[in-house]
């Protein structure tokens, strides 16, 4: 016997209604209203392991190029810049995963590009840049009737109350200002995924990493989606300029191609081929 209740199906007065199809239309649906939602990637334990052991290379050769000090000093020793740009094709894979993309296409209406794409550790027993509030797109506080970025935070590892899983605040991409001490306490959700998930949230969502009280690091791949018009954190453009292999769907999705014009001869050139 379910303890879930029976929701009555019947209405009245009711003359628009969404139709989710199947679970990506669904997953849209969640995002639109409540501003997040947990999404199957569809990943085997295979492909799960091997973005375990791509992710674990290129943490290593990060910290080692640019210094465990100087990474902690300027409060990036938990976060791996621009993962796509390291030579595992993999981040390439995971940000244009179909799947992901699919949904991301009913979200964001027209074209978008990746804004970033960054790899997130939550440490045992310490804090981490991403254990405050924030939006993913910060300082702002306008809101859209449709989303201007989406972000997609690919579960590496389970998220799970103990090892500190990202909480939300369901709505708050329909509000301007962040809310009051007391309906954060009483509102916050802690949202559980497991491993291979995304963690899909409109970016205007406020949100933040949990406090790890488990024994191992928790893993997270963050993508950024965004309207053409908001810049790339780091641009991709170059580090991707010689990347062989990649279709040419991808390299509109990570911005090859799509620069801003230099000059305004530049700009008329661009014009004159579309």
């Amino acid at each position: 016997m379910s303890d879930l209740p029976i929701v009555p199906t019947a209405r009245y007065g009711v003359l628009d209604q969404e139709v989710a199809a199947d679970d990506v239309s669904l997953a849209a649906e969640r995002l639109r209203r409540q501003g997040y939602c947990v999404f199957d990637g569809g990943f085997s334990s295979a492909e799960l392991r091997d973005i375990s052991e791509a992710f674990e290379r290129v943490q290593a050769a990060y910290v080692a190029a640019h210094g465990n000090q100087r990474l902690a000093a300027i409060d990036e020793l938990n976060t791996i810049r621009a993962l796509l740009l390291h030579g595992e094709a993999w981040f390439v894979r995971l940000a244009s995963w179909p799947r992901l993309l699919s949904l991301i296409g009913q979200l964001i209406a027209g074209r978008f590009m990746l804004n970033q794409q960054n790899g997130v550790i939550n440490p045992p027993g310490q804090r981490y840049n991403q254990g405050a509030w924030h939006r993913d797109l910060p300082y702002q506080h306008f809101v859209t009737s449709r989303p201007l970025a989406v972000n997609a935070l690919f579960c590496l590892d389970s998220f799970r109350q103990d090892n500190g899983a990202t909480f939300v605040v369901p709505g708050s991409h329909l509000q301007e200002a962040f809310p009051s001490e007391s309906f954060l306490a009483s509102e916050a959700v802690q949202v559980i995924a497991p491993a291979g998930s995304f963690l899909v949230l409109d970016a205007m969502t406020f949100h933040c990493g949990g406090v790890n009280r488990s024994e191992r690091p928790r893993r997270a791949v963050n993508h950024v989606y965004s309207i053409p018009h908001i810049r790339q954190q780091i641009g991709l453009s170059v580090g991707l300029a010689g990347a062989s292999g990649l279709t040419a769907e991808q390299r509109t999705l990570f911005g090859l191609g799509t620069e801003e014009p230099r000059t305004v001869a530049e700009y008329l050139e661009r014009r004159s081929i579309r």
